[in-house]
């Protein structure tokens, strides 16, 4: 069996959830990666040094420049008699694609998966993550996202596929790429931060939110917001933490007010240690938490980064 990856880059290297996804796709057969967009021949050497990786596949059409969904998905339907299963993380890029790729496919997608049984059978999260179906596909071909927080990444090294070039299929001319918004950070990716540290509603405003970012400072860590926090205009969007936000699996989690709504909780609850910093003391996220402590945030977090500066 065969296993195409699409694979997220930034023109240099691909992503950690990559790498992860990598790790699920080995259990299913021979990989080729994927990689398409402007400055994809970039990361071409990162993703021929994955170890597992069978062949890279490079496209870098003009009509791919942006890695727009109409006509990616054209050229995964044009791969797709070679394959198997196709799968992409489950970012925003892969969430984008797949359906599209399933629908013209007609197959039906398989979506967040966290769990590979056997080629035709995996294990996904319902109900905001609180069950787990198993579910078994008959489809000739798979279409997955893959839940990058439950696979261990595969080593950035090790691996010498070969790389080939591969002609885009024709634009389907339903999109046209007007700009982008991007913000910069010198914090790590809230995806593959080794630490996040998110601020929840009881921050109270946009100016208190800087002090979740004091704290992350001193960790090296990403920062990340509740849905509530998102919404009340204390932090960006793509800080967001939860169902409908990132899903993160760091090995440190520090929710700082944030109380722990089920939504909250399906995007983080696979961390290896959750503290939860809370003034009240039946705050569902302490139900969660490995580590929990109850008080006035606005003392505890000075207090914290006085301690952190000792060390």
């Amino acid at each position: 069996m065969a296993v195409l990856l699409l694979a997220d880059h930034d023109g240099s290297a691909v992503s950690q959830p990559t790498r992860s996804t990598l790790a699920a796709a080995q259990k299913l057969g021979e990989v080729h990666v994927l990689l398409v967009g402007e400055g994809a021949a970039g990361a071409a050497p990162a993703a021929a040094a994955l170890p597992g990786v069978a062949k890279v596949l490079l496209a870098e059409d003009a009509s791919l420049a942006h890695r727009l969904a109409e006509p990616l998905a054209a050229l995964l339907v044009q791969l797709a008699p070679a394959y198997d299963h196709l799968m992409a993380p489950a970012s925003a890029a892969g969430k984008n694609v797949m359906p599209r790729v399933a629908a013209l496919l007609d197959v039906q997608p398989i979506s967040d998966v966290s769990g590979v049984v056997d080629a035709d059978t995996f294990v996904r999260p319902i109900y905001a993550g609180n069950a787990l179906a198993t579910v078994k596909s008959s489809d000739a071909k798979k279409v997955m996202t893959i839940r990058a927080a439950s696979f261990d990444p595969v080593a950035a090294t090790g691996g010498s596929a070969p790389v080939e070039n591969v002609a885009a299929a024709a634009d389907p001319g339903q999109s046209s790429f007007l700009g982008a918004e991007v913000q910069k950070s010198e914090r790590p990716e809230l995806t593959a931060a080794r630490v996040v540290v998110s601020g929840g509603r009881a921050m109270g405003s946009a100016e208190n939110f800087h002090l979740i970012e004091g704290v992350a400072d001193k960790l090296g860590a990403a920062v990340g917001a509740s849905r509530a926090a998102v919404d009340a205009g204390y932090a960006p969007n793509d800080m967001q933490v939860g169902q409908t936000g990132k899903i993160v699996a760091p090995e440190l989690y520090i929710a700082i007010g944030i109380s722990g709504a089920i939504q909250h909780l399906a995007g983080m609850k696979d961390s290896k240690v959750i503290v939860a910093i809370n003034k009240d003391e039946e705050a569902p996220i302490f139900q969660v938490a490995d580590y929990g402590l109850v008080g006035d945030l606005f003392k505890i977090i000075p207090e914290l980064q006085a301690e952190l500066a000792k060390g």
